[in-house]
């Protein structure tokens, strides 16, 4: 005789509480520092931090889209004196929502930094002077910051 549907919902929410519950310390694990076997831990590589900055073209006030020359210029007057160690520039295409709601597509640029672990505290404040001179400079809202700690080997 088939259960009734209340008895079936709760078996069912119990036994999946019951499978998240049991795989949860090893996703928590493999997110963390390193203690658990996550990436810090691999038998290859040390701990870094990947920073990634994404940056439009678009100008919120109507004046001309960023150009690639204003762009790399940018990169070789405010990002390679804090990297000299290297970076990775990569074309894109965004969207955003901007300050008043409207769906902004515009092409962008992708900036991947890649620095120890240990140095993060450091390079904080030079990422930040990064984003900030370029919103000054092409009159941006903002420039979104994505960090993910990983293991590298050169």
């Amino acid at each position: 005789m088939p259960l009734p549907t209340t008895t079936r919902s709760r078996l069912t929410f119990a036994t999946a509480a019951v499978l998240l519950a049991a795989g949860a310390p090893a996703a928590y694990g493999a997110l963390g520092d390193g203690a658990a076997g996550g990436p810090a831990a691999s038998a290859r590589g040390a701990a870094y931090v990947e920073t990634r900055l994404f940056f439009g073209t678009e100008r919120p006030d109507g004046g001309p889209d960023v150009t690639d020359r204003q762009f790399m210029a940018f990169v070789d007057r405010e990002v390679t004196p804090a990297f000299p160690e290297g970076l990775t520039v990569q074309d894109g295409r965004g969207q955003w929502r901007d300050a008043s709601g409207t769906i902004e597509r515009e092409r962008s640029y992708e900036l991947i930094l890649l620095y120890p672990a240990s140095e993060a505290q450091a390079r904080d404040p030079r990422i930040e002077r990064i984003r900030s001179a370029y919103e000054r400079l092409f009159g941006q809202e903002s420039v979104a910051r994505l960090d993910e700690r990983t293991s590298a080997d050169f």
